[in-house]
């Protein structure tokens, strides 16, 4: 369908389209397993710029528009999510500093992030917390004029490859999800490791570790926003302008796994026809076709909404996270089924779509916790 993307968005959606044809395509299984960091194709994609479309033009990048971000990573995702997600990791740990850095934040650490010479990662999730974010137990402690962080951190996409971490941390445990702080902490500080990289279902290009942190020494001008107890507006804010990507991760994997299901049904023969020929996998097709369609037109709403500043959009973002992903898991499961027995094997990339499908549903906040969110919206406001 016709979205009318303006001449700047095609381009964008052209450039994307291309690399991931060219250079994600072919490499789609091989990527999936050997389970390896695509590094030399990240290196490929800042060498066309493509990291810039996370950062404001003031500090190196092409403005930070949700838009140009959602249609990016819809086409490397439609090619191989793994990578994709390894990219757009770097939009979720830069976004922190975009909404809630210093000037002097923004100014050392966003440029190095624009031209993909530092990778970025979001640290949140912890063994004991995840979508309650008042239950992170990592710790930060002033001393002089440093803070010394203490915890663990899990299942940190990035982690361990990025140079440039947003980390949440409690400064106040007494004051729950307001006592949270967040800090800008670099790979190489001292008492940072990491841990093992987690053998994942899906996304297996995309490496997750978790990350400790041992008598962390952090600067205090690494306080995110110079601030005590902003972290979780921090985070709030973070999410509201990421969940989209999520979307488009999702719609990207549902686009691809559907047109492998629409290829195949008009070249597998049964009874001395194509199967596309047969009504029960025509509306097999023409609803995948729909869902997609939908979830496409949704997100591209939202992401609009968002660039133009519209007030109070949290709520869509959850929407524009939680029904994609959902579409992507039903129209995944679907190519299996019109592939049949040959789904099930890794002879078709269809099975891969399907276990690439399911991370989407899960991370930042679930499908369950996004209804939630969106219900509490509805109850006080009355509407989107």
């Amino acid at each position: 369908m016709n979205h009318f993307l303006a001449d700047d968005e095609k381009e964008i959606r052209g450039l994307f389209r291309d690399f991931a044809e060219r250079y994600l395509m072919p490499r789609r299984r091989e990527l999936d397993e050997k389970h390896e960091y695509p590094r030399d194709l990240l290196e490929e994609m800042a060498k066309l710029d493509f990291f810039r479309i996370i950062v404001p033009e003031e500090y190196g990048g092409f403005g930070d528009r949700v838009m140009f971000t959602v249609l990016g990573i819809e086409e490397l995702s439609r090619a191989e999510a793994g990578t994709a997600i390894a990219f757009g990791a770097n939009g979720l740990g830069a976004t922190p500093i975009i909404v809630g850095g210093t000037e002097e934040q923004k100014r050392k650490y966003l440029p190095p992030i624009a031209d993909g010479t530092k990778y970025a990662c979001f640290a949140l999730t912890e063994p004991d917390a995840g979508s309650d974010a008042a239950a992170v137990k990592t710790r930060a402690v002033k001393k002089g004029d440093r803070y010394i962080l203490n915890g663990t951190k899990r299942f940190i996409t990035n982690a361990g490859e990025a140079e440039i971490m947003a980390v949440v941390a409690s400064t106040d445990p007494e004051r729950g999800s307001r006592g949270l702080s967040m800090f800008i902490v670099e790979k190489d500080f001292p008492g940072v490791s990491f841990g093992k990289v987690e053998d994942t279902l899906g996304i297996r290009a995309a490496f997750k570790r978790e990350i400790y942190f041992e008598d962390c020494e952090v600067p205090e001008e690494n306080l995110l926003g110079g601030r005590e107890g902003t972290g979780f507006i921090n985070v709030a804010k973070t999410f509201g302008r990421t969940r989209p990507a999520v979307g488009a991760q999702a719609l990207g994997i549902a686009q691809g796994a559907f047109e492998e299901a629409l290829k195949y049904a008009k070249e597998r023969k049964q009874f001395g026809q194509p199967i596309a020929s047969f009504q029960a996998i025509q509306v097999m097709l023409a609803d995948m076709a729909t869902k997609i369609e939908a979830a496409r037109a949704l997100l591209y709403t939202v992401a609009r909404n968002i660039d133009a500043g519209e007030p109070d959009t949290d709520a869509a973002a959850a929407m524009a996270k939680y029904y994609p992903s959902d579409i992507a898991m039903e129209v995944t499961v679907d190519a299996v089924q019109i592939l049949g027995g040959y789904g099930y094997t890794t002879e078709y990339i269809v099975e891969k779509y399907m276990r690439d499908a399911k991370i989407t549903q899960i991370y930042e906040g679930t499908n369950q916790i996004q209804r939630l969110l969106l219900a509490a919206h509805l109850i006080r406001k009355g509407s989107v």
